[in-house]
């Protein structure tokens, strides 16, 4: 077991076979992905208004706070990814970055929007995802899932419901969850209450975005959120004790993701003061997430690479947290059975 001891560096962060359970879609596509569908858009349309992604998000820069990126994506990402074409073309993307970071169980998220302007239907967004997945070239190596998400500064009720009958109906197809997330600083939880209960009655993971923001940490907005019986909680930021208190308990899995609270500082501080630390000696299961590696540019490999780096996680815990973070999943017990086994042939190679 020598190379249990050996330091973490960046090539066992890649080739260790992670979990990746907090990656929206929109926010996962690459600056350079986005800049060939702008490229595609302006040779078909010389009046294609939009401007070159790589001028609005240009290399390197990951310093969004929360306004300018909800900003991005309403000026941005949304009207480059308003038809089937450029949607197809940016989940392929998406799938071939994580499966290259060595990911080996992948959920993606997104909200199932519709473009009247382009006579797009849920429905019809919803299929082209799942149809991108299911021909993707190497679902031998990753297993990709989906969760379907309300946005709680826009959907209503009514599309609540919508939304949550269609992941009903696509369970066979890879819908595995719903979530709740949007600007934190906007709607009021507590309309979604019967939306998350028809979700759970009917087998599907619960996911949440939880106290992402100071004004997403009120008690009651918090209280509400853990009455929906949530499986997974996003961030878990602005806690109070009590509260931690009550997600310890329960052990509930921990979707955390560093780059992304500390670039939109989420959290005061740097990385050393992140939560993690707090949380990776509770009882709660924990995945390193991206959330939106399009805007952090943090893939999971290195994600996992900055927990060495400052909180001195080894190799031996570092596979300790993939094994149990194998229990969050939402894909079933037949997947939980492949990545242990995974997890084991990785252990017995080193």
């Amino acid at each position: 077991m020598i190379y249990l001891s050996a330091p973490v560096d960046s090539d066992f962060t890649k080739a260790l076979p992670k979990i990746e359970v907090h990656a929206h879609l929109s926010g996962s596509i690459s600056r350079q992905c986005l800049h060939e569908i702008w490229k595609r858009k302006k040779q078909n349309d010389p009046n294609f208004p939009i401007e070159d992604p790589l001028v609005l998000m240009p290399p390197g820069k990951v310093d969004y706070t929360l306004q300018t990126f909800f900003q991005v994506f309403s000026k941005l990402i949304y009207q480059l990814c308003d038809d089937l074409e450029s949607l197809r073309y940016a989940t392929n993307s998406v799938l071939e970055s994580f499966l290259n970071d060595g990911v080996r169980y992948l959920e993606l998220r997104t909200i199932p929007r519709a473009s009247p302007a382009s006579n797009i239907t849920r429905e019809r967004y919803l299929n082209t995802i799942l149809d991108t997945i299911a021909q993707f070239h190497s679902k031998d190596k990753m297993s990709v899932f989906l969760i379907l998400a309300l946005d709680r500064g826009n959907t209503t009720p009514a599309e609540a419901m919508e939304i949550i009958d269609l992941a009903i109906a696509n369970k066979a197809r890879g819908v595995v969850g719903v979530d709740l997330c949007g600007n934190p600083t906007k709607g009021d939880v507590t309309i979604y209450r019967d939306a998350f209960a028809r979700a759970k009655a009917n087998g599907l993971g619960i996911t949440l975005h939880f106290a992402e923001s100071p004004a997403s940490g009120d008690v009651k907005e918090l209280e509400a959120l853990l009455s929906f019986q949530p499986d997974r909680l996003g961030h878990v930021i602005h806690v109070p004790e009590d509260v931690k208190r009550e997600i310890a308990k329960r052990r509930i899995g921990l979707e955390l993701c560093m780059s992304c609270n500390v670039h939109a500082k989420l959290i005061e501080g740097g990385f050393l003061d992140h939560h993690f630390g707090e949380w990776r000696g509770q009882e709660c299961p924990i995945a390193l997430c991206t959330d939106d590696v399009g805007f952090f540019c943090s893939p999971v490999s290195n994600e996992y690479l900055l927990a060495a780096e400052h909180f001195g996680v080894d190799r031996a815990e570092m596979l300790g947290m993939c094994e149990k973070s194998v229990d969050m999943i939402f894909g079933g017990e037949q997947e939980k059975k492949r990545l242990r086994e995974i997890i084991l042939r990785f252990k017995d190679e080193l």
